[in-house]
């Protein structure tokens, strides 16, 4: 079947944004195809530094012809209604037909449309879609009005082999490419995907960008080796690079092994931050090396030692201004720079880094005491861990700061263990980094995090949407992280009290109260997802969380694990049907009365064995839970609860709830609330599903 293909060819595409705009470009053509009645066997998209690339194959060659039914007025409506439809639908009062319901005869227009060749939609959807392709950023150039990343410059588009004519702002689209900037740039013109790949790759041209990583990837690791030395892999560096070449050739640099003598990070930052290169390390010692790997986009004729000498120079530099920072900065210590934080606001409305620091070095200290931690050596490390934003290389290398700050602190002869909590702090900066693994860095990062969150609920900047811009969820989920994968326990709303009395100018305590229970809902959803990214149901977590009792996560978690356990045993299973069928009852009729039926029955009312058993069994299943729950022992408490299950199958069995004398039937209403009232003190039972 025949086959589409497409090329935007423009100036250099910002790295960032081109498996985006592949994405993107993919899903709009194709959607737009589906809307118009076509479909198609597969598509694939790709993207280089100078042109996105869509194939899509298996289109038809037209739109099938559809019959369509378009109802109209009733048989006896007026004649400037029928006449109005008629004319709307183009067709005669001959070509409808009458069609009767059961609110009287209605016309009815049979309209048939015919197919439309697909080059000729193609030729109306594309330009559309390219004239609103949605860039993060775009730009206007000249005097065209079509915005583009970067200069558009031409339009290949082919169906079927044949150019699809259509024209964008001057831009005529047909069959023409070109390859490589600089060793292969004449045009090319190409029918169908398989021969626009191959010509490109014979004009030096990579089109898939797994292709080029894969090249890079390859031919780093084999230099490498042929120097006895590995490759420091990273991810992120190595999409980046496969998006700024077209034809990856891979070259080894060096530097003075001077430069060892500096932190390591400083090195591989340098490299990857200001070169885009890759750093290397000694094969048998994983010692830094002094050489790294770069990624050029062309085959020079004198074998690269020029794009090396150009790259080592600019290293050089680089490195030499960095070993600058290091050796002044060394100079002072830490502990001296502190007064500088006041002078750097940390938000306008919130104060600066210094009021910010002392906050968490009060709060760090209140945490220590919960978790274990030495609270002297907490407190030392939150007032030493934001000191390193005021020195030299981090002010260079931002993506430093902790890093930094731990090294100076070792320099200085700080204990190993607080200067690693400088460098851990901020962890977790993302859901596949690492938590910090010492107690004492557990609490500086907890109350660094935790203060961040009450600052911006304090001026009402709370994320909304997938707008998020101080990573408020990013900082919650690395409080739920810390303390559930340590298995910490931590109060968090006397903790969110105690830091908000370290404001000068707190909220009042009706607002403190409305923002810590706002705080902690914003908690329990990051939470639900943390949870459910985990396996746990849904619904088990709604179920413990709906009674809005607790502020201990790691007690919630173990409560939801428990509650999964419990109804994985036949008692559970059958406890819940019990249970289920008591509270819809009490809804039913506390919604039909418009009343609640919440207290203790009265047992001269109790008539029934059934019900006297029932009621006997309720207060002893409820002080046995509440006496595990005191424990902690949530699957103690469900087995206090599983003793219910016989007694509420007897009473159900032989007991009549909607008795004729109202004074029993609400008395049994009373004791069905029970039920209820006993088993909310574990979870909601109402909220589980099956």
């Amino acid at each position: 079947m025949p086959e589409l293909l497409l090329e935007l060819f423009s100036e250099e595409i910002p790295a960032r944004m081109q498996s985006r705009a592949a994405q993107d470009l993919r899903a709009g053509v194709t959607n737009a195809l589906v809307d118009k009645g076509l479909v198609y066997e597969g598509a694939q998209a790709h993207a280089t530094p100078r042109r996105l690339v869509l194939s899509v194959e298996g289109l038809a060659a037209a739109t099938a012809e559809r019959r369509e039914e378009r109802k109209g007025p009733r048989v006896d409506a007026p004649e400037s209604a029928i006449q109005g439809f008629l004319k709307s639908s183009g067709v005669a009062l001959s070509d409808c037909r009458i069609v009767e319901d059961k609110k009287g005869k209605f016309y009815v227009a049979v309209l048939l449309r015919k197919g439309r060749p697909t080059a000729e939609l193609l030729s109306e959807i594309l330009p559309e879609i390219i004239r609103s392709f949605p860039w993060p950023k775009s730009m206007r150039w000249g005097s065209s009005s079509l915005r583009w990343v970067r200069p558009l410059q031409s339009i290949l588009c082919t169906f079927d082999g044949e150019a699809v004519p259509f024209e964008i702002d001057g831009l005529r689209a047909g069959n023409l490419t070109f390859g490589h900037r600089f060793m292969a740039p004449q045009p090319i013109a190409s029918r169908r995907y398989k021969d626009y790949s191959t010509s490109l790759a014979q004009a030096r041209v990579m089109v898939d960008a797994a292709e080029r990583a894969q090249t890079i990837l390859a031919e780093a690791r084999t230099l490498a080796f042929a120097q006895g030395l590995e490759l420091v892999e990273d991810e992120a560096l190595l999409a980046e690079t496969s998006g700024l070449v077209e034809w990856p050739v891979v070259l080894m640099g060096s530097f003075e092994p001077s430069f060892l003598s500096l932190p390591p990070e400083i090195i591989t930052t340098t490299l990857k931050a200001h070169q885009k290169c890759f750093a290397l390390r000694d094969a048998k010692s994983a010692a830094l090396a002094p050489r790294y790997v770069l990624v050029a986009n062309l085959i020079a004729a004198d074998g690269g030692e020029q794009i090396i000498a150009g790259n080592n120079r600019v290293i050089a530099a680089r490195l030499t201004d960095a070993k600058f920072f290091w050796d002044q900065d060394r100079k002072a210590p830490l502990a001296a720079r502190l007064g500088l934080l006041d002078q750097i606001t940390f938000h306008a409305r919130i104060g600066s880094q210094g009021e910010r620091l002392r906050r968490i070095e009060a709060l760090a200290g209140e945490i220590a005491g919960f978790i274990k931690a030495d609270a002297d050596r907490a407190r030392e490390a939150a007032r030493l861990s934001k000191a390193d934003l005021v020195t030299g290389a981090v002010g260079e290398f931002p993506e430093l700061q902790g890093v930094m700050g731990r090294y100076y602190a070792l320099a200085e002869g700080t204990d190993a263990d607080v200067a690693d909590a400088i460098r851990d702090h901020y962890k977790p900066q993302g859901p596949s980094d690492r938590i910090p693994q010492t107690r004492i860095a557990e609490a500086v990062a907890l109350a660094d995090k935790i203060d961040m969150l009450l600052a911006f609920w304090l001026i009402d900047e709370k994320p909304t949407g997938s707008k998020d811009p101080f990573a408020l969820r990013r900082a919650a989920l690395g409080v739920i992280r810390i303390l559930l994968e340590h298995e910490r326990r931590l109060p968090l709303l006397r903790i969110g009290r105690k830091g908000l009395d370290l404001y000068s100018q707190g909220p009042s305590e009706g607002e403190r109260k409305a923002l810590l229970a706002d705080l902690l809902s914003f908690f329990a959803d990051r939470l639900k997802v943390y949870l459910r990214d985990q396996g746990a149901r849904h619904d088990l977590i709604d179920a413990v969380f709906s009674l809005g009792q607790e502020d201990d996560l790691l007690l919630i978690v173990r409560r939801v694990e428990a509650l999964a356990r419990f109804l994985e045993t036949e008692d559970g299973r059958n406890l819940l049907a019990g249970i289920r069928r008591a509270t819809n009852i009490i809804r039913i009729e506390e919604k039909k009365d418009a009343r609640s039926y919440a207290g203790q029955p009265n047992s001269k009312l109790l008539v029934q064995a059934e019900e006297k058993t029932l009621a006997t069994a309720v207060a002893a299943a409820e002080a046995q839970a509440r006496r595990a729950l005191e424990a902690e022992d949530f699957e103690a408490a469900m087995r206090a609860l599983a003793k219910l299950r016989s007694p509420v199958d007897a009473f159900f069995d032989r007991v009549t709830v909607n008795a004729d004398d109202p004074s029993f039937r609400e008395n049994r209403l009373r004791l069905l609330s029970r039920i209820r009232e006993a088993t909310l003190s574990v979870a909601d039972f109402s909220r589980i599903e099956g």
